[in-house]
């Protein structure tokens, strides 16, 4: 989403951003092709480039509904990964000054594992039925492994 805006008028920006929330709001994977399809040819006259780049990342911007529904909130965006690099850094940010490399990866390692603990025993961020899902053979032969776009 920010790469596409980056492509955008500022005025523009937030018709364009409800447009492209529009395809995580649809129902199945393809339904959202369909409509990601609608919205670029619809930008194609006002905004070509950011029709192009939202045709060629088409796979990457809806990998996440390939997984089970009740995952999707979770993985479409980054926030998970973004706290955690935040608690990282709140954490570094203590010591300051680390006297080997080898005390800075202990540390984040450290903070790594507590994380994990935390989100395997006390939150779970899936539920086991979902991600039971997962592995389920009859589930994998319908999953798609999701085509990458071309990088620039």
């Amino acid at each position: 989403m920010r790469n596409l805006l980056t492509l955008i008028a500022h005025a523009d920006k937030s018709v364009v951003a409800a447009l492209v929330r529009t395809v995580f709001a649809q129902p199945n994977l393809a339904a959202a092709h369909q409509q990601l399809a609608e919205i670029a040819r619809g930008m194609q006259s006002r905004w070509p480039a950011a029709a192009d780049l939202l045709r060629a990342a088409e796979y990457d911007v809806l990998a996440c509904m390939t997984f089970p529904e009740e995952h999707w909130t979770r993985i479409y965006s980054t926030n998970v990964l973004e706290r955690l690099n935040r608690e990282v850094k709140r954490r570094t940010d203590v010591v300051q000054v680390f006297p080997t490399d080898g005390s800075v990866v202990r540390l984040v390692a450290a903070v790594l594992l507590e994380i994990a603990d935390e989100l395997a025993i006390e939150r779970h961020y899936f539920s086991q039925a979902s991600l039971l899902r997962l592995v389920d053979p009859a589930v994998a032969a319908v999953w798609q492994a999701p085509r990458l776009a071309p990088v620039r």
